[in-house]
């Protein structure tokens, strides 16, 4: 059996949150390789909060982030089960870190049973149109299954593009989706994280701007002077 110290017992509670004893029973467990026991105790943290998958997440909070510059602002709610948790500092940090994903990433919904069915077709729409336009420009027409493949992908892409939790984090450099986080943080804490809904305001985001026609302008100004 390895010898499992100290530092190995602190490093492994950093990386997950767990309990000192739980740290230390998983290095043994795990002969001291410190990836298995992180493994075990992010399994052992998912299966509690199985157990309590029935109880209503109701509890978190809502949070406001305004981008510098002010142009643009995210609500965005996220529950937990407890209003302990939802004091939790490591709670908080990540519903901030969503907040600053949906202000730079500009996702459309928070998971993909959320896209209702017209976006999907209205979406569906606009790819065949440009893969017509394409194959008009080039001359180049695809057999109809091979199209329609193409399209599966584009569709698939475009979802995954869109859904916050499954946009890959700004936060951090693993390549980690907001949904893996948001699991991992679910099983160090041993209660269900649930983003809800948010909501994404971008200054005059909708308003037709008049052009500007700055020659003109110009031209204008110097002939009426």
């Amino acid at each position: 059996m390895a010898t499992i110290s100290a530092a190995q017992v602190k490093a492994l509670r950093d990386r997950t949150g767990a309990g000192m004893m739980d740290c230390k029973k998983a290095l043994i467990d795990a002969d001291g390789d410190e990836d298995k026991a992180m493994e075990d105790i992010q399994k052992k943290g998912l299966a509690k909060v199985a157990k309590k998958a029935g109880a209503i997440a109701a509890e978190g909070m809502v949070h406001a982030y305004i981008h510098a510059g002010s142009r643009v602002g995210v609500l965005v709610e996220v529950n937990c089960q407890t209003d302990f948790v939802a004091r939790n500092d490591d709670f908080k940090s990540f519903v901030s870190d969503v907040a600053m994903q949906i202000a730079s990433m500009t996702p459309l919904y928070v998971r993909e049973s959320d896209i209702p069915e017209a976006d999907v077709e209205a979406q569906a729409k606009i790819f065949a149109g440009q893969m017509e336009e394409e194959a008009r420009e080039t001359g180049k027409s695809k057999p109809a299954e091979a199209t329609a493949k193409i399209l599966e992908g584009k569709i698939a892409k475009w979802k995954k593009e869109n859904c916050l939790l499954d946009q890959v984090s700004i936060m951090v450099e693993d390549k980690k989706t907001i949904g893996d986080i948001c699991d991992e943080l679910s099983a160090r804490i041993g209660e269900k994280i649930s983003v809800r809904r948010f909501v994404r305001y971008e200054l005059g985001e909708g308003i037709e701007k008049k052009k500007v026609d700055l020659a003109a302008d110009v031209a204008e100004t110097l002939a009426g002077s």
